[in-house]
């Protein structure tokens, strides 16, 4: 079976900074139309930035979103066109101060593909260098580094519900026990 959805119509009813907003009339398979609405994002780069010890950067800031402070590996937005290892290493750099030149990139994700066409590219950077982080204006950060016990500990006691971050954590699990070869 075909399980494509044809779109008959679409309306742009919001356009802001980093989202747009469209309804979509569409033709399901079995030929009933349907009201769809799509969150449009250009999409993002995540970072897990693995020390030499086999620590992970983590950065806390508050998000208005869930009105709470998140702990998440370094990411942020592209912009329109750009390339997502250039984006990566901006906001490995913005964000924690770190630069490397052992970037990989590992996997994408489709955050919530049920409404939203975001995805992120999220890549592994390791042999790190520590530098001076430069977070953009109104960007409020903390960096920690921490240990993959801990931090799945975290994940399972509720203090870590980023699902990049998550993902993250469980892949660098696997890369430092060598379960995943890059």
């Amino acid at each position: 079976m075909n399980y494509e959805e044809k779109t008959l119509s679409k309306k742009n009813v919001y356009e802001g900074n980093i989202i747009g907003v469209d309804e979509l009339k569409v033709l399901q398979p079995d030929g009933k139309e349907a009201s769809r609405e799509l969150v449009k994002h250009n999409g993002g780069s995540a970072v897990i930035p693995i020390s030499d010890d086999g620590e992970i950067y983590i950065v806390r800031q508050y998000r208005k979103p869930i009105e709470t402070e998140s702990l998440e590996i370094p990411a942020g937005k592209l912009d329109k066109g750009e390339n997502p290892l250039i984006c990566a290493h901006r906001e490995l750099k913005e964000e924690t101060g770190l630069e490397t030149k052992n970037m990989k990139h590992l996997i994408d994700l489709h955050c919530a593909p049920g409404f939203c066409n975001e995805k992120i590219y999220m890549y592994l950077a390791t042999d790190l260098v520590e530098g001076e982080a430069c977070a953009d204006e109104g960007e409020f950060i903390s960096t920690y580094k921490i240990a993959i016990n801990e931090l799945l500990k975290m994940v399972m006691n509720k203090e870590i519900t980023d699902a990049k971050t998550i993902i993250g954590i469980l892949m660098a699990e696997k890369i430092i026990k060598g379960e995943i070869k890059i």
